[in-house]
């Protein structure tokens, strides 16, 4: 019989190590009343609405997305949430995702902190003198199977609805668990925060027992700039307004303490870079407001702490036009709250109004159903906005460079690939498509390293048979002067053009072959395999070298 492989030995070792002292760890401790807690809150002991939401994601992922067919290439352009006349992208950004990694992430914040959020509300109500099962509102089962998961969908409409920028993710409702969760155990929130942390390493230990790397160049954007911190906020507000619902609704001793809804918020919030406030500069250049984001985490701490512990006394009567009232504190500090979530979400109403623009795409480009797909660079990027503003040195008009995709059908314009990122990877996949269909195309650069200058190159697209260049950069002069004479390497559609410049006159001829030779004006240009060498007189000197990818 064959050796078991290394690989699956150390993940059975994981697992049971995991059983083994689990299971020791109960031993040791005395019979606890922790089971029938969770049979006093939950039906059979388990967060149901958890269970069904998680799983209504990851079926959005396997079979609206491709992920099914294809788990690491899912399709995401038409799953974002491009504008409000866009549907299909504004009901399924919230539960869609960009890759497995997006995905596990998501789906381990929403089995941690989801069930904190679920428990504090129960599935058998807590309202004095009320029945579990004299109506529906209270039936355990409805509230298990229907009213959690019918509200984890509105949450995610709403933080896709007034969300700005083409937002994907689950990540809005995973922010939404923890602010419910947070109003009503915030320490144990934290805790729940961490227990992620062990199960995301649980999951990549079984994945891939044996990680090996080394050092080598990345093409790397800056990690905040990857993070949708408009969208995170927005959730853990709504989160925070929904769980003020259930802790309210509880005895004044049994809520938590300023002190701890303060610091856990805190905590919360410096963990998961609710403090990472950036804007993007165009190009692929962002700022970071590292000093802003800190000052308002804390602002957030304390609305939140406040609007919990606030008390039901009088703060201050009104009267007008014959018309009295009370204001009490308690509403004075949620008012603060909503005021919060409204300015937080306010800008996303005329962003999401727009669409993307009309008119003819820079450059040459290709068609895929309703799909256009070309490159260019420093053009202005064309998802518009609802209006041109300046402030503190930024703007909203920014210029964009990279793999372009539009669909005016959809709403559509995005950079797909960055320049750089291109220039990196050489090669990159650009996923189209819709529901039930789905089509790839290629962005491939090449191009030449020019002694003394910049690189000449050519951006073509296509599927892995054919290609057609719809990009070529500007002819890039190398740095020497080779007896008198510059020479310039020119990119054109269907191959790289050497011109030999002397005075105002000039000669060109195609780069050589692999192992072949080409003369122009004197000057010999010989290539072998990724470098071409200029010979002149008794001198002889590397001019070319390929453009090399990762």
């Amino acid at each position: 019989m064959d050796a078991l492989p290394v690989d699956l030995l150390l993940r059975v070792a994981v697992v049971a190590a995991l059983v083994f002292s689990l299971t020791a760890a109960f031993l040791f401790d005395q019979p606890s009343a922790f089971g029938a807690q969770l049979r006093q809150r939950f039906v059979l002991g388990l967060p149901w609405g958890t269970l069904l939401s998680a799983g209504f994601v990851l079926a959005v992922y396997l079979f609206l997305q491709g992920g099914w067919a294809r788990w690491n290439a899912p399709v995401t352009l038409p799953f974002r949430a491009w504008s409000y006349l866009y549907p299909l992208g504004m009901l399924s950004a919230a539960f869609s995702h960009n890759g497995p990694g997006h995905l596990i992430g998501n789906l381990v914040g929403t089995l941690t902190l989801a069930p904190l959020a679920e428990y504090a509300w129960g599935h058998f109500t807590r309202e004095r003198g009320t029945q579990s099962f004299s109506s529906w509102r209270t039936n355990p089962y409805v509230r298990a199977f229907v009213i959690f998961p019918a509200v984890v969908l509105a949450v995610g409409l709403l933080t896709s609805f007034f969300a700005i920028g083409p937002i994907i993710g689950f990540s809005g409702v995973v922010f939404a668990f923890a602010g419910a969760a947070l109003v009503n155990y915030p320490l144990g929130t934290v805790i729940a925060l961490a227990g992620g942390g062990a199960l995301r390493l649980v999951y990549n230990a079984l994945q891939t027992p044996i990680l090996t790397r080394s050092a080598r160049p990345a093409y790397i954007s800056p990690w905040w700039a990857d993070i949708a911190i408009q969208g995170h906020a927005l959730g853990l507000l709504i989160g925070v307004l929904v769980g003020l619902v259930v802790v309210r609704a509880r005895r004044r001793a049994d809520r938590p303490s300023a002190r701890r809804l303060w610091l856990g918020t805190l905590l919360f919030a410096t963990e998961q870079s609710l403090w990472a406030v950036y804007w993007f500069r165009g190009g692929e250049t962002y700022v970071l407001y590292r000093a802003a984001g800190v000052v308002l985490v804390a602002l957030l701490s304390l609305v939140v702490a406040s609007a919990v512990v606030a008390r039901d006394d009088e703060l201050f009567r009104w009267e007008l036009a014959g018309d009295s009232g009370v204001v009490r504190n308690w509403q004075v500090a949620v008012g603060v709250l909503l005021l919060s979530t409204a300015a937080i979400a306010g800008p996303a109403v005329p962003a999401n109004l727009y669409t993307a623009t009309s008119g003819d795409l820079p450059g040459d480009e290709l068609t895929v159903r309703d799909y256009e797909v070309t490159y260019a660079e420093n053009v202005e990027n064309g998802l518009v906005a609802a209006v041109d503003i300046e402030a503190f040195g930024e703007t909203t008009a920014v210029n964009t460079s990279g793999v372009i995709v539009r669909s005016e059908q959809r709403g559509i314009w995005s950079t797909a690939v960055p320049k750089g990122r291109l220039a990196f990877d050489g090669q990159v996949a650009v996923r189209l498509g819709g529901v039930g269909w789905r089509e790839t195309v290629y962005a491939q650069r090449d191009g030449w390293n020019v002694l003394g200058n910049r690189t000449a190159y050519r951006v073509a697209l296509g599927n892995t048979d054919s290609a057609r260049v719809v990009y070529t950069s500007d002819p890039v002069t190398a740095g020497p002067v080779l007896a008198g004479r510059n020479v310039t390497v020119v990119p054109n559609e269907s191959q790289y053009y050497l011109r030999v410049t002397e005075g105002n006159d000039s000669l060109s001829a195609g780069l050589p072959a692999k192992n072949e030779s080409v003369t122009v004006d004197g000057l010999t240009f010989t290539r072998n395999r990724s470098r071409v060498f200029v010979s002149y007189d008794e001198t002889r000197l590397q001019l070319l070298s390929k453009e090399t990818y990762e």
